[in-house]
């Protein structure tokens, strides 16, 4: 299988805290990962969020200024529409679109790399 030279990094991020510490440390550890990322020369193509990670576009998240960044720089931002249902966000989508399993997927296979945190 030969992979397309100039694919882009996917994020896929598939809860609101980063690591296995919960609150608040890993609030804490999101919300610097995602500030670091805007300051950074090379960012990644797109990120995904899934599951609780859906909490992290909606209103009210902490971490909306830098996912707006983000977005401002050009950084794709999808969430899994089924995932913003089940949780009662989809009408509090506050940065990026909502998106279906089959665009998410095939944005992770066409990638160069998939970064899951």
């Amino acid at each position: 299988m030969t992979k397309i030279a100039d694919a882009g990094t996917v994020l896929f991020i598939s809860a609101e805290f980063l690591g296995q510490g919960g609150e608040p440390l890993g609030s804490l550890l999101m919300h610097s990962f995602l500030n670091t990322l805007g300051g950074l020369t090379e960012r990644p193509e797109s990120i995904i969020f899934m599951n609780s990670g859906v909490k992290l576009v909606a209103e009210g998240s902490a971490v909306l200024g830098e996912l707006r960044q983000l977005e401002s720089q050009g950084v794709e931002i999808m969430a899994c529409g089924t995932c913003l249902s089940r949780l009662k966000l989809t009408e509090n989508l506050a940065v990026g679109s909502i998106s279906n399993m089959y665009t998410l997927a095939d944005t992770m296979l066409k990638a160069g790399k998939v970064i899951a945190l």
